[in-house]
């Protein structure tokens, strides 16, 4: 078959129209998908009805299929327990606690897993239960940043590293939610895509704390120019759910954001990733 694409926003996002993921796909529309997610960073299938185990079915077309970035000592959902490799974001709460993991309000700007040794290629949210309102999530073109940033900044800070620091379920920098787990890396200020070539901001609001080998003013002074341009309108998609959306996104060449939600109403999605096959560079 040959994809129905609907182009999401001028620099970022596709929707894959008229196709049910429940279902079996051939791999000649398989490798369409995967080209497009090359193409386009971010994927959207709306109307789907997903198993747990069937969203990871998909998440393995793209790669092999991650596991949890950490234990969870309650992964069900009111609904069925979930297999290995699935994590749950989610506000929902037992005993006065969070079922899944980033449960409440607005999130910077973030690659999932930067603070990784080995962070992962990709990442599916399935959403389940959704808010009335809020809880949007945004995506940034990173190869259109990066292309687009100012001669000097780039200069400054091409062939350098920096080091990315997050404390789990944080979701703005500084706060503290008394996590102790967390990870930290570091990794190129700007990656290069291993199939495209191409290079893409990979730092971000969130998680990156210095460049290295810069002094404190500097580093802060250009990080800061790099956030501000990466996240002009021009470069983001804002999503708003609908329960049955699958979004699929590249974590080499995207960074994504959640706005804030009411409190009082509950949200779920199923969260699968994509192992990298390799460090970034």
């Amino acid at each position: 078959m040959s994809l129905n694409i609907r182009k999401l926003s001028l620099n970022i996002g596709a929707e894959i129209l008229d196709i049910d993921l429940s279902e079996d796909q051939s791999a000649d529309t398989i490798a369409e998908i995967n080209a497009a997610w090359l193409d386009h960073l971010v994927l959207l299938f709306r109307g789907q009805d997903l198993t747990a185990e069937r969203q990871i079915e998909v998440t393995g077309w793209f790669g092999k299929p991650g596991a949890l970035a950490r234990p969870k000592k309650d992964r069900t959902s009111g609904h069925e327990e979930l297999p290995p490799g699935m994590m749950l974001i989610s506000n929902i709460r037992k005993d006065g606690k969070p079922i899944g993991a980033l449960p409440d309000g607005e999130m910077m700007f973030h690659h999932d897993m930067l603070h990784a040794e080995q962070p992962h290629t990709a990442t599916l949210l399935y959403a389940v239960e959704i808010p009335s309102q809020g809880g949007n999530t945004l995506f940034a073109n990173c190869y259109a940043a990066y292309d687009t940033l100012t001669d000097d900044v780039r200069a400054k800070l091409e062939g350098r590293s920096a080091f990315n620091h997050y404390n789990y379920g944080v979701t703005v920098k500084g706060k503290n939610n008394g996590v102790e787990s967390f990870a930290e890396a570091e990794h190129p200020v700007f990656r290069t895509h291993d199939v495209t070539g191409r290079k893409a901001v990979y730092v971000n609001r969130l998680m990156t704390e210095r460049v290295v080998g810069l002094d404190e003013d500097e580093s802060e002074r250009l990080l800061n120019a790099v956030y501000d341009h990466a996240e002009k309108p021009e470069f983001v998609y804002e999503h708003e759910w609908r329960i049955g959306d699958l979004l699929l996104w590249d974590n080499r060449c995207s960074m994504h954001a959640r706005t804030d939600f009411p409190e009082g109403e509950r949200r779920l999605l199923w969260r699968t990733t994509v192992d990298d096959e390799q460090r970034p560079v």
